[in-house]
């Protein structure tokens, strides 16, 4: 990153971190429809990716990205994201209502949903999901299983956005864009050791 310029109060890296968090609630905003929250968290990644390239990190660029994102394709996604959602939390209620084997079928369901939850959210990092949702979800599948490291940031992103929501609930609309960050970070990361060997 370049250094800080002559009068410049604050260095590259505030500046990220407050482009970051202007980011992250448009993307809140943005994820308000429910249907449209793989196209905005995909949609900050890509935008946050293109921070490496030189390209300006705005909300304003964001917005119109997402104005061009928001197709059928991207709304199938949405939908079958709030379904598998939805599933999870009737298996989950069935398992409370006292079923014969309900803790082993809790655990079980718990561990899919949080496999699927973990590809979703690789693959709204990965660049295909600007274009091509089913080549990003086998993509975000095959680094799921092959880069384990990657996965357990993800999961401790996903935690640490989580916790932030649950001590302070305002900071739940800013909590996208550092989670997109991370997401970003670790398909950089995938990509980088990929090249190297």
């Amino acid at each position: 990153m370049p250094t800080r310029e002559a009068g410049e109060v604050f260095g590259p890296r505030m500046t990220l971190f407050a482009d970051v968090l202007s980011i992250g609630l448009a993307t809140a905003v943005a994820c308000l429809p429910l249907v449209t929250v793989p196209a905005a968290l995909s949609t900050a990644c890509a935008v946050l990716r293109g921070a490496g390239r030189d390209q300006p990190v705005t909300a304003g660029r964001y917005v119109a990205l997402l104005r061009r994102r928001l197709r059928a394709g991207d709304l199938a996604a949405g939908a079958v994201a709030l379904a598998g959602l939805l599933l999870l939390a009737a298996d989950l209620a069935l398992a409370r209502a006292g079923l014969p084997g309900a803790p082993l079928f809790a655990v079980a369901a718990a561990v899919i949903g949080g496999c699927a939850a973990l590809v979703g959210l690789r693959a709204c990092g990965r660049p295909e999901s600007l274009t091509d949702w089913r080549a990003a979800v086998r993509g975000a599948g095959r680094d799921a299983v092959a880069d384990v490291g990657g996965s357990g940031l993800v999961l401790l992103a996903v935690a640490t956005a989580a916790l932030c929501a649950w001590m302070l609930l305002p900071l739940a609309f800013l909590a996208p864009g550092p989670l997109a960050l991370a997401l970003t970070a670790v398909d950089v990361r995938r990509s980088a050791g990929v090249l190297l060997h």
